[in-house]
């Protein structure tokens, strides 16, 4: 049975529609990409899954139950996390008070177990845990939205867009990061890219998206061999 499924969704903004009949499914432990052209509604998908945009017909049912109706912080509450496009921090509180704000859910003894777990994963937000999130690099701020969004223990993370805004050695260094955490945590990703070649290299399936319909579903490896593929979901 799949973690999380996705079951003919609709949805969109106000009237306007983004996403028709989409379905996808994702099994425990995996990576999957989700990529296709700008405006095709792959953030959208991430943010219905999130219950930031209500389903307009369809079903999610995450591990065997439905996710419809329930509020995000129930969402959270069940095992799914969310870092946003854009390495999102609170830029006026410190590396600390970001990471407590991902905790906010958890007991205070947990909350700290999590915190030193990410901590060991970033050390570079160790040596600036009381220093200004605002004031961090670029990569330090990826650094902390992706450890922000582990705090609560997911079984499943929602990412949109990680490389941007990073060079292409730090993007190497990220996606690096991410199967690290994959294999040691056993954490489910979904991955919403648009450095297509590096996202196909760490994921294990992916799905193209093309105006708001899913145009492609396969092994990321065969994909990434596949320019003609690759092509025509961009044109």
């Amino acid at each position: 049975m799949p973690l999380l499924e996705l079951k003919n969704i609709n949805t969109g903004y106000g009237q306007f529609q983004v996403i028709y009949d989409l379905s996808l499914e994702v099994k425990e432990k995996e990576i999957v990409s989700i990529i296709g052209p700008n405006g095709s509604g792959k953030s959208t998908v991430l943010k219905t899954i999130m219950g930031l945009l209500p389903v307009w017909k369809g079903e999610i049912v995450w591990d065997g139950t439905t996710l419809n109706g329930a509020s995000t912080n129930q969402r959270i509450s069940k095992g799914i996390t969310y870092a946003p496009q854009g390495n999102v921090v609170f830029d006026e509180l410190t590396v600390q008070e970001n990471l407590e704000i991902g905790g906010f859910l958890l007991a205070k003894k947990v909350f700290f177990q999590q915190q030193d777990q990410v901590l060991e994963l970033f050390p570079i937000l160790k040596k600036r845990y009381n220093q200004l999130a605002g004031t961090l690099s670029g990569g330090e701020q990826q650094m902390l939205s992706l450890a922000r969004a582990l705090i609560p223990q997911p079984r499943i993370l929602l990412l949109d867009e990680p490389s941007l805004g990073l060079s292409p050695q730090l993007i190497k260094a990220s996606f690096d990061k991410l199967v690290q955490i994959n294999k040691e945590q056993k954490i489910t990703m979904i991955i919403v890219e648009q450095k297509v070649q590096e996202v196909l290299s760490v994921s294990d399936r992916v799905y193209g998206i093309k105006l708001g319909k899913v145009s492609y579903e396969g092994n990321s490896k065969d994909l990434k061999n596949d320019q003609g593929a690759l092509k025509e979901l961009f044109l």
